[in-house]
């Protein structure tokens, strides 16, 4: 839901200007969903049902997230493509936000159409429907942990605490935060990097991986990203911050039990990234969380596995499969593929 509401807050204009629109027509099968203009009938958008990676509703806002593979760059006749030169760049993340009275009969819909979708998918292999039954899935689902790590965490009275920061007016914090990602049991930011020197790392008081649920008062759970970095910018010409935390770990332990091959685990993996994860099911209430890179699988690094190689661990793997996940802002921020940019 964390990321509908960012999605609608972005393409908001101003209030005295006229927000700008399409009336459209949606079509929605087992294998894809069209976005039709109304008046040309035109195909504006046509994405595969696989490519779908998220949908929620809001009111009268239906938002839908889809992949989309970058096109692939032209090559001179004759020129030889080594493996080494192939194009490697992740999807990218197309959003479409739909206004409608029906959003959420839309959504329920669109939720049907993958649940039919994956049963054609296992009479494909040989799976009946007897050997699926809701009320086999209800068991597995009793006997899954909810949130595993995050739930001791979380209730345990000793990781809350209120942290007081003394420091120069005119002094950034010097913080780098990311989302927990969609599944948290507490939508909130963490902090992923603190400046050398300053404020936050001179506290002595604050850690990579703690979260953060409020600052002076004002609560951050479930704001936006970009919300919550507009508070802590704010708080340069402050001399005293008030923070309250969830000390946690910077890696998440995800711990989801399947046993059988038959039952889906529920979460998509793309270059080893969760892109998408299947509300209630399995994988959510294991731990599961979207935008997370997976670090290890059953105590085995996946960190430089190819990404055929990772899908093919999970599509095989039954009993109790071990994670450990990390946001992969957090993952490129320590890792130095990206450089902090401190608030």
């Amino acid at each position: 839901m964390l990321q509908a509401q960012e999605a609608v807050s972005r393409i908001k204009v101003p209030e005295d200007e006229t927000q700008p629109s399409t009336e459209i027509d949606l079509s929605v099968s087992t294998e894809k969903i069209q976005v039709i203009n109304a008046t040309s009938q035109e195909v504006m958008m046509d994405h595969a049902l696989r490519t779908i990676s998220y949908i929620a509703d809001i009111g009268t806002i239906l938002v839908i997230m889809a992949r989309r593979r970058p096109p692939r760059p032209q090559h001179e006749p004759g020129t030889e493509v080594t493996a080494g030169h192939r194009d490697k760049k992740q999807h990218k993340i197309i959003c479409h936000v739909f206004e409608a009275e029906e959003a959420q009969l839309i959504a329920q819909s669109i939720g049907q159409c993958f649940q039919v979708a994956y049963q054609e998918f296992l009479r494909a292999n040989g799976i009946t429907e007897d050997h699926l039954s809701q009320m086999d899935y209800q068991e597995i689902l009793n006997s899954q942990e909810i949130f595993h790590e995050d739930l001791e965490v979380f209730s345990n009275s000793e990781n809350a605490k209120e942290v007081v920061i003394d420091k120069p007016k005119g002094e950034i914090m010097g913080l780098v935060i990311v989302e927990s990602g969609w599944g948290s049991i507490l939508p909130t930011v963490i902090i992923a990097n603190m400046m050398h020197g300053g404020p936050a790392e001179r506290s002595g008081k604050l850690n990579i991986g703690d979260q953060l649920m409020t600052i002076n008062d004002t609560s951050l759970v479930g704001l936006p990203l970009h919300t919550c970095q507009g508070i802590i910018k704010g708080l340069k010409n402050h001399g005293k911050v008030r923070l309250n935390i969830v000390q946690c770990p910077p890696v998440t332990t995800v711990l989801v039990k399947r046993p059988d091959i038959k039952y889906q685990l529920g979460f998509s993996v793309q270059n080893g990234i969760i892109c998408s994860l299947m509300r209630g099911g399995i994988a959510e209430r294991g731990g599961v969380r979207v935008g997370h890179r997976i670090i290890e699988i059953n105590g085995q690094s996946v960190v430089a596995t190819a990404h055929e190689k990772i899908v093919s661990m999970l599509a095989n793997s039954v009993g109790e499969i071990h994670m450990k996940t990390m946001p992969q802002s957090m993952y490129r921020l320590l890792t130095g593929q990206e450089q902090p940019i401190y608030i």
